[in-house]
């Protein structure tokens, strides 16, 4: 797997903190930073989400990817997958997370409360990389609904 960043700030711009990157399958995701009020040359323009929060992003993609596959090789008719991740930081550099909580809603016909919980857990515990390196750092916490649908 491989990933470019490239710095996009620089003179005659408007993000001093901006970047780009180019993954290896050819996708290009921007970046920015908060502006800075005291020193606007350090900051960003907020014209494109941090990197912590792609990372976090990642992390929700990963689950619910999984959570879904999970569920449909189960043969469970599963409609719908959304996933709200809530971070904190720690206060002091380097500024992990310390503490996630992922909620899912899930949608489908018939689905049972048991299926889902057990996709959840397969997922943390097994199969999503990046929840379970999120979770060197962090105590991650799950929940979930079901909608019939």
């Amino acid at each position: 797997m491989e990933c470019t960043v490239s710095w996009t700030g620089g003179a005659g711009t408007r993000s001093a903190m901006g970047f780009v990157a180019e993954t290896g399958t050819g996708h290009v995701i921007a970046m920015d930073g908060a502006p800075d009020a005291a020193k606007p040359e350090l900051g960003g323009q907020n014209l494109a989400p941090r990197p912590m929060e792609l990372l976090l992003a990642g992390a929700g993609g990963c689950t619910a990817y999984d959570v879904v596959l999970i569920l449909k090789r189960g043969r469970h008719d599963v409609r719908g997958c959304s996933v709200k991740l809530t971070a904190e930081r720690a206060e002091t550099d380097p500024r992990v997370f310390t503490r996630i909580n992922l909620h899912f809603t899930v949608t489908g016909r018939g689905l049972v409360a048991a299926a889902v919980e057990r996709a959840i857990a397969l997922s943390h515990e097994k199969y999503c990389s990046a929840t379970i390196m999120l979770g060197k750092t962090a105590d991650i916490s799950t929940s979930f609904a079901l909608i019939e649908g």
